[in-house]
């Protein structure tokens, strides 16, 4: 796993939100790897932007300085301030040799992801590194560590439970949610247009949940989430005159005193009865205590989610684990691979060479002796040749194989 390296932006040193500005769009991704490989000499480059991590992968022969971090971050061009890049630039993980073989396996494998267990990274990975490899970004060595990745993520889905029983925060109460038998066509208010209820608005939208009313504290940033979700978008002080009814309020918000008041929750019900949902993920509560004890709610909150999540937590460290005793056991298989692999590159030369010295033999060092022979003892000498030829060819190519393979 010699000269594979990880430069690597993710959630685990940098809020999501920032982490949005490192994406690279696909329409300058090609020049901006292009200046990459031409200016740091890198054969092999390709790129993984996903919601939670800005990633490349590539091999060279030299050491990943903290000099080295900083001018490539620079070559990038990234449309930021040089305070926030500076920021950034020290926020970066960096991983070589074997390190970033393991790095790359976890990833794929989903250890590393803000949700343990989604499988969705793999294929990510994959698309990342297919379209990079379309570019003519990446080649043999690249190929082989995309193999052995593909093949061990699929083993740890296979062999583990590490997929099953989510434990994010958001899913979990998506779950509960869920659990309710909400229907498809629920009034759905959503207070908040930050990550966590954009994350759960994703989980609403895929199971066709359609009518939905956005309020936030900017406008524009209503106006976005809205538009994603095909609903409408209000400013949070429209909330106080919202007539429209409700079955599900979905709430987060940084506020630091109540948004959902009993003035305003006896107002949106608008003299409506029955049992409603609240879904409260904001720390503190964007719900008053007492809309909780004056009115009938189906109450979801972080807290309450909690002990369910550290448990599914704990009921996953041991798939951990074996998650990872599976990435180690791939790893240790992949020496022999890319070693053998090396010898076959090196070695690729073997039969040129042999055929150059034949025909150097017959044609300039023996021409007069082979001249002089009759058509039959040509003819033998050839059926020679050819024999010693292919046995020349073969014989050093299996022993250098064994020899490497054999001694580290």
């Amino acid at each position: 796993m010699k000269f594979l390296k990880v430069i690597a932006f993710t959630h685990k040193h940098i809020e999501i939100k920032d982490l949005g500005s490192l994406v690279i769009c696909n329409e300058t991704l090609d020049n901006k790897l292009a200046a990459i490989r031409s200016k740091f000499d890198i054969p092999e480059i390709f790129y993984i932007g996903t919601c939670n991590r800005v990633e490349f992968v590539f091999c060279a022969s030299q050491s990943i300085t903290d000099e080295f971090v900083k001018e490539f971050v620079r070559t990038l061009n990234f449309c930021v301030s040089v305070d926030q890049l500076e920021a950034f630039t020290k926020k970066v993980s960096v991983y070589e040799d074997s390190d970033a073989m393991n790095h790359l396996l976890r990833i794929s494998c989903s250890l590393e992801s803000l949700i343990v267990g989604e499988k969705e990274i793999l294929t990510q990975v994959r698309k990342a590194y297919e379209s990079c490899r379309q570019a003519g970004f990446t080649g043999d060595y690249l190929r082989l560590v995309m193999s052995q990745v593909v093949k061990t993520a699929k083993e740890v889905y296979t062999h583990t439970n590490i997929s099953k029983k989510p434990i994010s925060i958001v899913s979990l109460a998506y779950r509960k949610l869920r659990e309710l038998n909400t229907c498809a066509n629920a009034r759905i208010i959503i207070i908040g247009a930050g990550d966590t209820n954009r994350s759960i608005s994703k989980y609403l939208q895929k199971h066709k949940y359609s009518n939905f009313s956005v309020f936030n504290r900017t406008l524009s940033k209503a106006v976005e989430l809205a538009t994603e979700l095909n609903g409408t978008a209000y400013i949070l002080d429209d909330l106080k005159k919202f007539k429209k009814g409700f079955d599900v309020i979905i709430t987060c918000t940084g506020a630091t005193e109540p948004v959902i008041t009993q003035e305003i929750y006896k107002s949106l019900l608008n003299g409506e009865l029955g049992r409603k949902v609240i879904v409260d993920l904001a720390v503190p509560n964007d719900t008053c205590p007492d809309v909780l004890k004056n009115n009938n709610i189906h109450f979801i909150e972080v807290e309450s989610l909690k002990e369910i999540a550290s448990q599914n937590l704990q009921d996953r460290q041991a798939e951990l684990v074996q998650a990872q005793s599976i990435i180690d056991q791939n790893m240790q298989e992949f020496k022999p691979i890319l070693r053998q692999r090396r010898v076959e590159l090196a070695m690729s030369q073997v039969p040129e060479k042999i055929k150059e010295i034949r025909n150097v033999a017959v044609n300039c060092v023996f021409a007069a002796e082979v001249q002089g022979l009759d058509e039959n003892s040509r003819e033998v000498l050839e059926k020679v040749m050819d024999y010693m030829e292919k046995k020349y060819i073969k014989v050093p190519m299996v022993m250098a194989k064994e020899i490497l393979v054999n001694n580290d």
